[in-house]
């Protein structure tokens, strides 16, 4: 049997507690097929964030190490004398793209399976790498629609805890806390009492939304230069919204009405949930066009007039709203109309 027609299994990896016992069922798996020829065993890391954000180094950092894990784990598992035939290949994939749903990361895992030609799929009864949001009976209907054999390897789960439950840390129940108390006491009016109702409120809030909060850890230093990016930020869509609202003014008041309403599709380069719903909001607030959906890394979007539309494409609010996240380099990425996106739509 030439190489070519070796079995290949892939599997997700995540660090998950029941992370190690898959692995150690899956090579238990592949030394009982080395028997009948070569095994090869794939471990991928899917990336939640893009290789072109400059906060994400210290997740594809995070990833490789898992991987390095993995590689060491199955090195335990084999032995002194490890059967012939096995080979262990590891990988990050999906950090070329930004990945929203069960769906976009199913395309990231089958598009590798497809490419060396997987087999079989093993999954971690735990595997969750959208971070806090259980994903694994999802993900699994999205990889049925391949035909490729999906697996979940039978292994224990914790007899406590659930996703939810293990996501929380201390840094999310602290964030989440002072963020819950200083939104309750801005609306306060600063009496004795406020201070303990603020209190009891936020600690009730960090209980309750803390686990789920956060797809990653929280970090001081990147939250304090993003909320500083923010405040540079937040007069710039000021700026635009009074704009936009001259221009609709202009459209209204005019006598032929020139209004041209087309529903266009921005494929932004923008990732993780809070830059996408902060981009989605800001062209919403700007009067002229709105935010409709956000599927497979697109914005739908409803543009009223063909100014709207060009301005949208220039990619301002996009490069703004990159710049609050991920900072000055990633601002420089090229607009959606230099990255040929002509902003062609349907009549509205």
């Amino acid at each position: 049997m030439t190489a070519s027609d070796a079995r290949r299994l892939l599997v997700p990896v995540d660090d998950s507690v029941t992370m190690r016992n898959t692995v150690a069922y899956v090579v238990d798996e592949a030394q009982t097929a080395a028997t009948d020829g070569p095994v090869e065993l794939h471990f991928v890391d899917v990336a939640s964030t893009r290789s072109v954000d400059p906060d994400a180094i210290e997740e594809l950092s995070e990833a490789t190490d898992l991987l390095e894990r993995v590689e060491v784990w199955v090195d335990e598992d084999l032995g002194e004398d490890p059967p012939s035939g096995i080979s262990v290949h590891t990988d990050v994939v999906g950090a070329d793209r930004y990945l929203f749903s069960p769906g976009d990361y199913a395309d990231a895992i089958l598009g590798y399976a497809a490419d060396v030609g997987v087999d079989r799929i093993v999954l971690d009864p735990e595997y969750s790498p959208g971070g806090a949001t259980p994903m694994l009976r999802p993900l699994e209907i999205e990889l049925a629609r391949d035909d490729i054999d999906i697996e979940r390897a039978p292994v224990e789960r914790r007899a406590q805890g659930t996703v939810l439950a293990r996501a929380a840390s201390l840094p999310k129940y602290l964030t989440v806390f002072g963020a819950s108390y200083l939104f309750y006491m801005l609306l306060s009016s600063w009496k004795p009492l406020d201070f303990f109702t603020g209190f009891l409120t936020a600690t009730l809030v960090s209980v309750l939304l803390a686990p789920v909060a956060f797809s990653q850890q929280p970090s001081v230093f990147r939250v304090g230069r993003q909320l500083a990016r923010m405040s540079l930020f937040v007069p710039y869509l000021l700026k635009e919204i009074a704009v936009a609202n001259l221009q609709i003014a202009y459209v209204v008041l005019h006598p032929s009405l020139p209004i041209d309403p087309k529903i266009v599709e921005l494929r932004a380069a923008v990732w993780g949930d809070a830059p996408v719903t902060t981009l989605a909001n800001s062209i919403t607030l700007t009067p002229g066009t709105l935010t409709v959906d956000v599927t497979d890394r697109a914005f739908a979007i409803h543009s009223l007039t063909g100014g709207a539309r060009t301005d949208l494409f220039e990619g301002g609010l996009e490069r703004a709203v990159r710049f609050v996240f991920y900072g000055r380099e990633a601002a420089a990425i090229a607009s959606p109309r230099e990255r040929g996106d002509d902003g062609e739509g349907q009549d509205g």
